[in-house]
This record gives structure tokens, sequence and C-alpha cells, in this order.
């Protein structure tokens, strides 16, 4: 069974991050699989050196010529599914194979709240025209089922995974390669300095602005920290990042903080931290998340009824009140009371998520939502 992935950039973003996970890992799964996008993007050069073959098709100003080229893409190369990752991509695959006996399968990576008309109309009529529609978690699938009123045999829930082995590459114990950064040195963090950190780029539905409240009161608790904010500035809503800058500057924290962009070394960046940091107003899943906890650090993260889904209802990290970084300071302060037990149940979380989200439990479970379609 040949899979044809439809996206949109190859940007570094959650989605892309996975589906270059998928590609990497793809051959040895059993996964037959080809990528094809319409616009070039940062990770463009890492896809195309991912293991599976990739075609970029640009929809330009004609996009009659795209849907025929598309179509006759997916024809020669024989694809039994088009599984587009945006609501357009699906549209487009359903015209391009009108009178064909190709599939066509959408991953919901997000939510409706804060798409403009024009997509709303475009996620409103693919969205019941789908031959399946994949779902990232449980409370996902049920907003969209409830809200569109989806038939239930044609909705399925396929949790993200992580390719943990990018991760094993790092230790605590082990002395950074000069190719991955030391924060410590970078930053010119003393030793005795509580190391703390987020990643997550800087759009809506994150909520940065939390953790930097949270530092604030941190700091006035005479705590002696450093975070870090991993993660690039949109450019569709660079308020979000501009306003955290801001804040912090006018609030004395430029000593104890540092925003350091879109990074390729995240799996070593975390490994190097004694905490992570969490906060979003309406994440689908959280691969950020699921990162930390596999590298076996303490987690804090919002109680936003996703992450208590994929955190067994907080069983493995330390849930504080969504809004609420007074909530977060009084649970961190806890830790820093308790560090060995915090500890003990981090290494917990990671035993716990890389069994529930691995990279091959993922294919697998997407080979299954392929044979049934």
């Amino acid at each position: 069974m040949k899979i044809a992935y439809l996206l949109g950039s190859l940007n570094r973003g959650g989605t892309e991050t996975l589906l270059l996970d998928v590609f990497r890992n793809a051959e040895k799964n059993g996964l037959e699989a080809i990528g094809i996008y319409r616009k070039e993007g940062g990770l463009e050069q890492e896809f195309i050196e991912s293991g599976v073959k990739m075609y970029r098709l640009s929809v330009g100003k004609n996009l009659i010529t795209y849907l025929i080229q598309l179509r006759k893409l997916l024809i020669e190369s024989e694809t039994n599914v088009a599984h587009a990752q945006q609501p357009i991509d699906a549209l487009y695959a359903r015209l391009a194979c009108f009178g064909t006996k190709i599939k066509i399968l959408l991953t919901l990576h997000g939510y409706d709240f804060a798409e403009k008309k024009f997509s709303l109309f475009i996620l409103r009529f693919i969205i019941k025209r789908t031959d399946v529609n994949i779902f990232v978690s449980e409370v996902q699938q049920t907003h969209y089922q409830q809200k569109y009123r989806l038939k239930c045999k044609k909705q399925k829930v396929v949790y993200n995974g992580v390719s943990f082995e990018k991760l094993n590459k790092f230790t605590p114990q082990m002395t950074l390669s000069r190719s991955m950064s030391n924060l410590r040195d970078e930053q010119s963090i003393l030793s005795n300095t509580l190391l703390l950190g987020t990643v997550g780029n800087f759009v809506p539905g994150r909520n940065q602005m939390i953790i930097c409240r949270f530092l604030k009161e941190l700091k006035a608790k005479k705590v002696n920290f450093y975070c870090v904010f991993v993660g690039g500035r949109d450019k569709n809503s660079p308020h979000l990042y501009d306003d955290c800058v801001d804040f912090c500057k006018q609030n004395e924290l430029n000593r104890n903080v540092s925003f350091i962009g879109s990074r390729n070394d995240v799996p070593a960046i975390l490994h190097q931290l004694d905490a992570f940091l969490y906060s979003t107003d309406h994440d689908t899943f959280g691969l950020a998340v699921v990162e930390a906890m596999a590298v076996g650090i303490p987690v804090f993260v919002n109680d936003w009824e996703v992450m208590t889904e994929i955190t067994k209802n907080g069983k493995y990290v330390t849930l504080y009140k969504s809004n609420d970084e007074v909530d977060l300071l009084q649970q961190f302060m806890v830790f820093l009371q308790n560090k060995e037990t915090y500890k003990d149940k981090a290494r917990a979380a990671a035993c716990f998520v890389r069994e529930m989200y691995s990279i091959e439990k993922h294919i697998e479970n997407l080979k299954q939502v392929y044979i049934g379609s």
C-alpha cells in the first residue's frame, strides 16, 4: 500500500517535525510512502534526505494545472491513500482524485478557533467529504465530532509519536559534542543556577506569557534560576513574542531569561534542563511536553484537558491551573523542597511516554487506519 503525504510548507513546526520523524522511520516500519509539498521551508533538505521520495508541486497562479499535475503524480506513483495534513490539501486531493479509487485522509493537527472565514469554509466542506479524519487526541476528536456532526465510523484518533532515537543520543552525564550547544557555557550560567526551559514557537494556542509572569514571581522569591525560551517568532502573530520580550525587560528579567529562537538541537537542550515549563491555551497534543517527559526531567504544564489526557490526569507531570502563574509558583516551590521525589516521578514518566508515544507505535496505528479506510 502506497501512501502519499501532502504538506504545505516545510518550515519547522510540530506537524513538520512529526512527519519528518515518520519519514525517517518509514522504511524500517514497513510504510511505503512519498511526500508532496507545495512550499519550501527550513526543513526542506532534511525531508529530502529522510529516505522518502519528495516531490515539490507549487500551486502558483493556475490551480487547474496544479490539480492535473497532482493527479498525474498520484496515479503514476500508484498511490492508494492521499494523506493530507491541512484541509486545503485534502480539498486539492479530493478534486485531483475524482474518479479514481484513491482514498483521501485528513489529519487535523489543530483547532478551528482562529481560522479565517475562507479557511473555515474549506474545513466545513472537506471534513465531511474525506474517507477518514484523523485526530491527535480524544479531546480534539470530541470537539470536531460534536461541532460538525461527523459520522463516528469515519473518525479515528492516532496519538502523535516521537522518534526517541534522537533523544537517546544524549544523556545528562555525557559531554555534549561540539555540534550541540552547552547552554551553561553559551549563556554563561553558573553551575549552581537552576536551569529551566520551555520549547514551542510563539504562535496562537501557546501561552508563554504565563511562564514570563511566573518567572517574575519566582525572582521575587529570591530563587537563583535561568530560563531559556526555545521557539521562533511567528510572522503572522509577532506580538506574542514581542510582548514576552517586553515583559521580561520591563520586569528586569534580562539576566534570568534568554529567547534563543528556533533550534535544531532541542534534544540536547532538554537533557540539560533541571525542569521543563509549558503553558497552552488549546494545544491538540503537545509534542514538546512528551519529548521533555521522555528525557526524564520534571515537567510543569497547565491543566488544559488535552494535557490532562496525554499525561494520564497528571500522573506523570505536575499540573497547574491554566492561566494561573500563582498556582504554578506554588507547585514549583513544592518541587524545590522535594527534588528527589519529583525526579523519581520524572523517571516513571519517561518509561510511560516511551511506550505510549513512540514513533513506531504511531506508524503502526496509522497503518491500521490506512488498511481500514
